[in-house]
């Protein structure tokens, strides 16, 4: 691909069209495993750390997206666990002993169930974040690149990757690094992870509000706020859910 904005398109849309088609099962079974926490009353937590918080946030309270969703983000420490800010460092998502702490602080019940983001996959926070989420029962989906991932050391002490602990895992499709075309002198420019997790957390979403619709449940979709009745809407819909969804964190 040639090092110009068409040839970025040119390997953005030829990753797409790959993640598209190689994970369509997987997208399937995701589904299957949310909406049937949904339609049990529970809520979809995402979380992801750097980048992949884009992840989070392409799930978790935007318009066409469900309303029981809850976006975790390390700031929560801060937040909402009182924890000083300068605790926010680039290497934070490399300590594995703030995922306990980001779990308690979340409104969890049973229910509930989890999707998980990072392009590594190796992180501390997030391994043991994942960890935490299936000691304590919860289904749980991974968003991550197989090959970054499968290049990758561990960072966890247990030596295991956020795939590990998954239920369902998807790839998404992004080469070692992010970056995906090379420059004369080493090194690459124009990452993908964000924009193939978006794909496939939107895929989710619209075949998690399809098998709620086919079981005859009214599915609980936002409208953009910026639209009339829009608060409206989304407020009815939020008060079901009070004290277990947050935004603006």
């Amino acid at each position: 691909m040639t090092l110009s904005a068409e040839g970025y398109l040119a390997m953005v849309t030829e990753t797409m069209n790959r993640v598209a088609g190689s994970q369509r099962e997987a997208v399937g079974r995701a589904a299957d495993l949310i909406a049937e926490a949904v339609r049990a009353d529970g809520v979809v937590h995402a979380f992801g750390t750097g980048h992949s918080e884009a992840l989070a946030m392409e799930i978790a309270g935007r318009a066409g997206g469900l309303v029981p969703t809850n976006r975790i983000a390390l700031r929560d420490l801060v937040l909402l666990g009182g924890a000083p800010a300068d605790v926010l460092g680039p290497t934070l998502e490399r300590d594995p002993t703030v995922a306990h702490r980001l779990y308690a602080l979340a409104p969890v019940r049973p229910q509930d169930v989890f999707v998980l983001a990072s392009n590594s996959g190796v992180n501390g926070a997030m391994v043991e974040f994942a960890s935490v989420v299936k000691e304590n029962g919860h289904a749980l989906v991974a968003i991550t690149s197989a090959q970054h991932s499968g290049q990758m050391t561990s960072r966890h002490p247990s030596g295991r990757k956020l795939a590990d602990f998954a239920d369902v895992v998807l790839d998404n499709g992004a080469p070692y690094g992010d970056a995906t075309l090379p420059l004369p002198g080493g090194g690459a420019v124009g990452a993908v992870s964000s924009i193939t997790a978006a794909l496939l957390a939107q895929q989710i979403t619209v075949e998690v509000v399809a098998r709620l619709l086919a079981a005859g449940q009214q599915p609980p979709v936002y409208l953009s706020a910026n639209i009339a009745g829009g608060d409206e809407h989304n407020h009815a819909l939020e008060a079901r859910y009070a004290g277990r969804i947050r935004r603006g964190s």
